[in-house]
């Protein structure tokens, strides 16, 4: 199963490989609860985990400009624009220019928003942030270290990535069930998704 480029005595051998294969099923269930938590915000909202998330941020954070919502997120200011762009198309947020000072811009929810956010999941990392903050912090070190080592090993250290808990692009706009539904079981696919 694996190529190994050195011998182990075969009761290591088997350990080890064992951990490997425990490392791996680990891995998987992460990217796979990532995965089935978007497709479940894509079903029951119609939105990703990124919009959801900056929905999120402009409700806690009112009369907040483009920038420092970008800021909030960790999100560069135009992933945040793209985003807020396709959420404007879907009436969910409108802009501002600030009366003080034209050049700031403000972005505000609609009552469809406020309607979607009342009814809209968990997002999966706000579930990771709160059981992460109740472990001590050597644990909370030791988890971050860990990963950080795991990304290495990956070769995906360099990788630009946002601190969301999602899958792919996060101004992608594809939500729509119709795309999900080769992944979808039957029962999901017969239920429309919440516009």
């Amino acid at each position: 199963m694996y190529n190994l480029a050195f011998s182990k005595p075969n009761s290591s051998r088997e350990k080890f490989l064992n951990s490997i294969e425990e490392v791996l099923i680990a891995l998987r269930r992460v990217i796979r609860a990532t995965d089935l938590h978007s497709k479940h915000l894509a079903k029951t909202t119609g939105l990703t985990a990124p919009q959801i998330l900056l929905l999120q941020t402009i409700r806690d954070n009112s009369d907040s400009t483009i920038g420092e919502i970008a800021s909030k997120m960790s999100l560069s200011q135009a992933t945040v624009t793209t985003i807020i762009d396709r959420l404007e198309k879907r009436e969910l947020v409108f802009r501002e220019r600030s009366k003080e000072d034209k050049r700031k811009v403000h972005a505000y929810l609609t009552d469809d928003a406020y309607n979607i956010l009342k009814e809209a999941p968990i997002p999966l990392q706000d579930h990771f942030a709160r059981q992460f903050g109740d472990l001590q912090e050597w644990e909370q070190t030791m988890i971050i270290s860990s990963l950080q080592r795991v990304a290495q090993m990956m070769d995906a250290q360099h990788i630009d990535a946002s601190p969301v808990l999602d899958v792919g692009l996060l101004d992608r706009h594809d939500t729509t069930i119709d795309k999900l539904a080769p992944f979808l079981d039957k029962a999901d696919r017969d239920t429309p998704p919440h516009k």
